[in-house]
Parts: structure tokens; C-alpha cells; sequence
């Protein structure tokens, strides 16, 4: 796995931290439903491609260098205004952030998948896995598992249901 940036270590350890404090006092995180719970996947994948195009603009206004206008005198410049170098240093740095957030998604995707595959109804399994990990409509998954919509329906909703049934403190992954 790649190495977490110090920041993203220092988050963790707070988060850590607060949800001891939270435990200690009696102070109860927010437990979320399973289609909360499992929604988050398709959400934090979105912030990661949000996060991938913001990083190809900072690529582009660090590689741009701009007009050169010759016909003014030509004047000698400091070098602490290097905006360059500290364009590049900002796109490491998010480049390493969003690699951590990569990861955290992978690991709660495959986290995701487990408690799924945990209800061992493999009906409820494949409509979960299609709706919540890859994304599908509840018709499009209704299409592919060759049943009637409304079936289709109830069977997800049954399954949300087995799903906090069996799987009851349910929070946020990240």
C-alpha cells in the first residue's frame, strides 16, 4: 500500500482519538442505514475522480508558463516568487493525498463486499453488489437478473433489511 502523507496520519490519529473520547463520555457516533452505509462507496469514488481532475488542472497551470511579452524592457526578478516550484511541491503533495484516499477506498470497498457476500442469500448478494458496488440502477440489475421490476424492488429493500439485521453499528468508512 502507499504511504499515507503525515497530514492524513495526524487526521487519523485525531479521528482515533475523538472516537475514544466519544466511547469514554457515552457520546454515540452516528449510525447510518444500510443504503446511507452502503451509498458511500459510489460517493467517495466520486470524490476521487473530482479530485483526479482538479489534479490535471494543477498539472496544466503548472506546465503553462504563459505569454512572454518582448517588447517591454526586460527587468531582472527575485527569486523568492518561484510560483513554479511551489506549484509542483502543492501537486506532489495532492497527488500523495488523493493515493491515500485510493487506498482507504479500496479497503472499504473490499470491506463493503464481504458484509455483503456475509448475507449468504445470493439473491440478496447480487442485487446488493450490483446496485451498491457497481452502480446500477435497481432496474438495470432487475434486467440482468432476469426478474420483474417490482420483485427486483422488494428484493433490494429485503436485503437492505437483512443487511442491518445482521450488520446493526453501521458508520462512515472514512
Amino acid at each position: 500500500q502507499r504511504q499515507m502523507c503525515i497530514r492524513d496520519r495526524c487526521d487519523f490519529i485525531r479521528n482515533c482519538k475523538r472516537n475514544r473520547n466519544r466511547e469514554r463520555t457515552g457520546e454515540r457516533m452516528k449510525t447510518l442505514s444500510a443504503r446511507e452505509y452502503l451509498g458511500q462507496l459510489q460517493e467517495l469514488d466520486t470524490n476521487i475522480n473530482q479530485d483526479l481532475e482538479r489534479l490535471d488542472d494543477m498539472k496544466i497551470n503548472a506546465c503553462s508558463t504563459g505569454a512572454i511579452d518582448y517588447s517591454k524592457d526586460r527587468v531582472q526578478t527575485s527569486p523568492s516568487g518561484d510560483t513554479l516550484c511551489k506549484q509542483v511541491t502543492n501537486y506532489v503533495a495532492f497527488n500523495d493525498k488523493i493515493n491515500a484516499e485510493i487506498d482507504s477506498f479500496a479497503d472499504a470497498k473490499e470491506q463493503i463486499i464481504k458484509e455483503i457476500r456475509g448475507l449468504r442469500d445470493k439473491n440478496y448478494v447480487q442485487v446488493l453488489y450490483k446496485v451498491y458496488v457497481q452502480y446500477k440502477t435497481v432496474k438495470q440489475a432487475s434486467k440482468e437478473m432476469k426478474k420483474c421490476y417490482n420483485y427486483t424492488v422488494e428484493l433490494h429493500n429485503k436485503a437492505l433489511a437483512a443487511f442491518e439485521k445482521t450488520y446493526q453499528n453501521l458508520h462512515y468508512l472514512m
